[in-house]
């Protein structure tokens, strides 16, 4: 499913208009990145939580030399599926 696809099933299901729902979504996708970039947690019980963690740094392979590489650490974003959705997916 993409993100047009996405935008068409949130206004069927909640009766209103696809522009609705796409800026909708947009607003939902924006509040959740400008929380992880504060370094914030957004939790929505049953469905999951976005949290941004630390990844540290390590070594790495060029693949097309084979030359040794160093990799940074970064903060990355992660989600962890809650309870309900876990147990959607295994009926």
């Amino acid at each position: 499913m993409n993100k047009s696809e996405l935008i068409e099933k949130i206004a069927e299901g909640a009766d209103i208009t696809r522009a609705s729902a796409g800026r909708a979504l947009n607003s939902f996708i924006q509040t959740v990145s400008d929380e992880l970039s504060n370094n914030n947690e957004v939790t929505l019980v049953g469905f999951g939580t976005f949290k941004v963690t630390d990844r540290a740094a390590r070594s790495g392979r060029n693949p097309q030399t084979g030359a040794e590489i160093q990799i940074a650490a970064a903060k990355v974003p992660g989600f962890k599926a809650g309870k309900a959705l876990k147990e959607s997916c295994n009926p």
